[in-house]
């Protein structure tokens, strides 16, 4: 794939619109915004600023809550999560509905404005993707000593609102998706304010924290922690409620969210 070239028409796909008349901030939700987009096109993009165009909901919100696309040299459609792929970015919202509209609809091919090839597994492969970015930026962090993990230790850390020795204050709390309801509850109402993981098997995390077993973990503020969250909540939208429920979580779920169940981003 090439770079693109600043000189090229304005792009609907993936600019940010700014200065006057700029169009407001949306969330992720999808309802009555969808349209066809005709005429709403934003100037021509460098790929800078936080906000982006969906191009199934054509609503500029921040890219925090989306993924970002390229078309390969073959014209396969291909995730691009660390946002640094060359080539023109196809932004879609982080949410299970707006990826089935995009695969579905040749939005891909009318937004590229060329033919393409949607492989029939891409939200499957798009999750796969997702969960190995979260696990191992978890490991990251435990390896770069922003995370402890145990029933004790993490409720020591939010007792006394510091992850370590005179650590940073947490910022995340990781709790695995098959862990005893009662002991997360206890963990969570130290700090029902705080951001909750919970889209993985205990032994997943145990796994990526270096552990045998592992339930409760928290994670220190900072770089890795943000991080993490971006891209579980981009995980959890793309995985639906239907799918949470399955896994055991209420309808009010805390894939990403607090200890009270509202949403963290």
């Amino acid at each position: 794939m090439t770079a693109r070239n600043d000189a090229q028409a304005p792009d609907a796909a993936d600019t940010p619109e700014t200065g006057e008349g700029a169009v407001p901030e949306t969330t992720n939700e999808l309802g009555n915004e969808f349209g066809d987009g005709a005429g709403e096109h934003l100037p021509a993009d460098d790929e800078k600023g936080p906000l982006r165009r969906c191009i199934v909901s054509h609503a500029v919100q921040r890219k925090d809550g989306m993924i970002r696309f390229v078309i390969a040299p073959d014209g396969e459609v291909v995730p691009d999560l660390e946002e640094s792929l060359p080539g023109r970015g196809l932004w879609v919202t982080a949410d299970r509905a707006a990826l089935a509209k995009a695969m579905g609809k040749s939005v891909f091919a009318k937004a590229a404005r060329r033919a393409v090839r949607v492989p029939p597994d891409l939200a499957e492969r798009l999750e796969r993707l997702l969960e190995r970015r979260c696990l191992n930026g978890l490991g990251l962090a435990r390896r770069a000593g922003h995370v402890l993990a145990g029933y004790e230790k993490v409720r020591e850390a939010l007792k006394v609102n510091q992850v370590g020795r005179a650590g940073p204050p947490p910022a995340l709390l990781v709790e695995a998706a098959d862990g005893s309801l009662d002991q997360r509850g206890k963990v969570t109402a130290l700090a029902p304010s705080l951001p909750v993981i919970d889209l993985f098997a205990s032994a997943d995390l145990a796994a990526a924290l270096g552990r045998d077993h592992a339930v409760h973990a928290v994670v220190a503020r900072g770089r890795l922690a943000k991080g993490l969250a971006r891209d579980a909540a981009r995980l959890k939208g793309l995985k639906g409620p239907c799918e949470q429920r399955e896994q055991g979580m209420s309808d009010k779920g805390l894939g990403v969210g607090d200890g009270a169940g509202r949403p963290a981003m």
